[in-house]
């Protein structure tokens, strides 16, 4: 399996500055009651999914431990892991302070001293637990019960308890508006909608509602507060903003992502991340066609030099996978690979007359391809009076394994293609890391699918004709 340039890039090639450590040291004390003679890792969240160590320490026979060190921990969010996997959330900001709580509650025992932030941060969970845990139960209770008028008390005692929520929480952010705690729950929360105007059909306009939503779903994250990168926030924002409120085309997705970038060059570690983790996500993206965004990002953010590289060597690795995927995107004409049939005789692409050409990179040895060939060619002899052909090469072995695969999986109806010289280098010129890969293309030849499964191949075109002949019936009507 390939191991894609910006999944690793950022560990490799991304110059930070250090997230402004310095050389006053920490030293926090805890107790987690349950615990005993176990060790425990303090660590901050990087991204959603992932987490940074920065210090062990061993619970003795009472659950107390010390995680220290000579330079300060940078803020954020911060995870206490417990050996049982589980891990309690607290904010470092405070480089001395301490903690006590239970791993029957971990939340609801906690208590903090020294650090103003944690105090906060617990207080207001604690806080909206008691009234979730209050919500819960009157639920409950009103499940009992069949009588409206009961139902109608128990609904008007939740309603109270979650206008009194929402009080304590106004409330709390505009007291503690300085705090981190109060810009993390900030950042997490929806934007909020004014009543939408009425739309043609007399209904609340769901476009207005969405663009009003698209348009200030940023409103309260601080993209100044270095902060946010050593949280899960930030991650998911982006998701959010990238994958579900944006389009998915290119065209598109470069206006999103070059709107996020201009907010996110407030901080440069949160520029780094946030042009790191676009580009990476639309390196394999899984809308197709999208990968457009990943040549655009490392074009203009990396090879551009807004985003801050340490090591020269990265942007040569970047510089050589842009240079393979341009050419290669969904749209493009595909290059004719220089291969010849079993009479060595050149075979060009653009000669093949189809509506549609599956191309299929395979290795005669490869246990895959064994496996995809059937499954294409039953697809490729159903097909082939409706205008697809499926053009085969073979990108190593010999002549003579390559013949015999052919006669072996009767696929001698294809066109089939072999390097006799050995010219063609796969990998840079087709992206071809694994075999099979499967590109899609037009009558043109143009690449309307590219690394697409073989089990996929039948669906897609399916679906692909349908949205031409209905973008086909839209332009006729428009015309009359």
């Amino acid at each position: 399996m390939k191991k894609y340039l910006f999944a690793f890039l950022l560990l490799t090639g991304w110059a930070t500055t250090g997230w402004a450590q310095t050389t006053e040291g920490f030293r926090i004390e805890g107790r987690i009651r349950g615990i005993q003679d176990k060790p425990c890792v303090l660590a901050h969240f990087y991204g959603a999914t992932q987490y940074i160590p920065k210090d062990t320490a061993r619970a003795d026979a009472e659950g107390r431990m010390v995680f220290e060190g000579k330079k300060s921990l940078p803020g954020g969010l911060y995870l206490v892991v417990l050996p049982s996997g589980k891990y309690v959330e607290m904010i470092i900001g405070d480089q001395n302070f301490s903690f006590e709580t239970d791993t029957t509650n971990l939340i609801g025992a906690m208590r903090v001293k020294g650090s103003r932030e944690n105090e906060l941060f617990f207080t207001y969970q604690q806080y909206l637990s008691q009234i979730f845990d209050e919500v819960q139960t009157l639920n409950e209770q009103k499940k009992a019960w069949a009588d409206n008028t009961v139902i109608a008390k128990f609904d008007a005692q939740i309603d109270a308890r979650q206008k009194e929520m929402q009080a304590f929480r106004d409330s709390f952010l505009l007291a503690n508006k300085e705090t981190f705690t109060a810009r993390l729950l900030k950042a997490t929360a929806e934007p909020k909608v004014p009543t939408a105007p009425k739309a043609k059909n007399g209904r609340p306009d769901s476009v207005w509602v969405f663009n009003y939503y698209k348009s200030h779903f940023w409103d309260d994250f601080y993209f100044s507060d270095e902060r946010f990168v050593r949280t899960p926030i930030l991650q998911k924002k982006l998701d959010r903003y990238m994958k579900e409120l944006t389009v998915q085309s290119t065209d598109s997705l470069i206006k999103a992502a070059d709107f996020v970038v201009t907010k996110a060059k407030a901080n440069k570690d949160i520029l780094a991340y946030t042009i790191w983790y676009i580009t990476n996500q639309y390196e394999q993206p899984k809308v197709m066609g999208t990968d457009g965004l990943f040549v655009y990002m490392a074009e203009k953010y990396y090879l551009g030099g807004v985003m801050p590289i340490a090591d020269p060597s990265t942007l040569d690795k970047v510089r050589e996978r842009v240079s393979t995927m341009k050419p290669l995107l969904v749209g493009k004409v595909l290059p004719t690979p220089a291969v010849s049939d079993a009479l060595r005789r050149p075979i060009n692409l653009m000669n093949i007359k189809a509506d549609y050409t599956v191309v299929f990179f395979y290795s005669p040895t490869c246990g895959h391809c064994k496996e995809a060939t059937p499954k294409l060619k039953k697809f490729a002899d159903a097909n082939k009076a409706k205008g697809v052909e499926v053009f085969a090469i073979a990108i190593d072995e010999s002549p003579e394994a390559w013949k015999k695969f052919v006669r072996e999986y009767k696929i001698g109806s294809w066109i089939n293609g072999f390097d006799y010289n050995t010219r063609v280098d796969y990998r840079r010129q087709f992206d071809v890391f694994s075999t099979p890969t499967v590109y899609i293309l037009d009558k043109e030849k143009k690449i309307i699918a590219r690394r697409l499964p073989v089990e996929q191949v039948e669906d897609f075109l399916s679906f692909y004709k349908k949205q031409q002949a209905e973008k086909m019936a839209a332009a006729k009507a428009s015309r009359q």
